[in-house]
Formats: structure tokens, C-alpha cells, sequence
């Protein structure tokens, strides 16, 4: 019976932790990393960027964004745990002087510094966006999106394959 309890906990715990981030934005699904190098590709990342990844997660694309491209990089995470294993992924990694790490929701937080931006979330929170973007963003700042498009956007480029999709403010 206590085995049976403990396992049940250990589920709820589970569905807890990756899915209560839907009520501020997207569960928590990392992008896969050939998807994460397709996104920065097509967005044509390069050392002169400021990459934002809104919802960063385990900070892979801030990560990747630093280390390949040579981008500064600035992940936005609201999830606590996440956002801790992401520092010290981040401060281990030697790219500390390169990536920050903002904790808090994105839609509080000034974006208009990005010249590239990625996010993997929903599709309801892209819309919800699009206000702040226009009113944040710099003319020429690419946005990139894993799965979800923007409705009403004309698409700069796009993967259809791999559902990644380019959008230029």
C-alpha cells in the first residue's frame, strides 16, 4: 500500500512540476538540440546579436547561442527550479560573461535590447506577445518560434519540417 501511495506522489509530483507552467505560458518540453541549432541558423545568429530565449528552461539555447554563435545571451525563466539548474549549468559552463539569466515572467521584463529572439511556447502566449514585441522591439529584430506561429504574421522563413518559424519586426 505505501509503495502504491509513494509512486502515486512521485506522479503527481512529476505532472506537477513539468506541466504547471502552462498556467504562465508553455509546459516545460526542452527543444530538441538539432532543433535549437536549426533555430539559430535560420535566424543567422552571430556575435554581434542579443539573443532572449523567453521561457529558457534548462538554458540550452542561451547556451548554444554563446558558445557557437558568439552571441550575448540573456534567458528569461519563470519556473524556479529551472531557472536554478540553468545558472549553475551557465556558471560551470565558462560562458557566464556571455549569458545572463533573468528570473521572472517574461511579459515583465524589457526586451528591447534583443536582436533575436526564440521561444517555445504556446501558441495562445505567441499571441499574447505580439503587442509587446511591436512596442518593444528595435525594426529588423528576428523572432524565431519552435512549433508555434504567430497568427496574423507574414513569415520571413520558415522550416516547415521541423516547424520553426522566422518572423522579422
Amino acid at each position: 500500500m505505501h509503495v502504491i501511495l509513494i509512486f502515486a506522489l512521485l506522479v503527481l509530483f512529476y505532472i506537477v512540476w513539468k506541466y504547471w507552467s502552462l498556467a504562465i505560458g508553455a509546459g516545460y518540453d526542452p527543444t530538441p538540440m538539432d532543433r535549437v541549432h536549426k533555430m539559430l541558423e535560420l535566424a543567422q545568429v552571430n556575435e554581434k546579436d542579443v539573443l532572449y530565449d523567453l521561457g529558457s528552461g534548462d538554458g540550452r539555447i542561451v547556451m548554444t547561442a554563446a558558445r557557437k554563435y558568439g552571441a550575448q545571451a540573456v534567458g528569461i525563466e519563470a519556473d524556479p527550479f529551472r531557472y536554478i539548474f540553468s545558472w549553475f549549468m551557465v556558471v560551470f559552463s565558462g560562458y557566464k560573461k556571455r549569458v545572463q539569466l533573468q528570473f521572472g515572467s517574461f511579459f515583465k521584463k524589457n526586451l528591447d535590447k534583443a536582436t533575436v529572439i526564440t521561444v517555445f511556447l504556446y501558441g495562445p502566449t505567441n499571441n499574447k506577445l505580439k503587442e509587446k514585441f511591436q512596442r518593444e522591439l528595435k525594426p529588423g529584430t528576428r523572432i524565431v518560434s519552435y512549433i508555434w506561429e504567430f497568427s496574423g504574421w507574414e513569415l520571413e522563413d520558415a522550416l516547415p519540417g521541423d516547424r520553426i518559424y522566422l518572423y522579422v519586426i
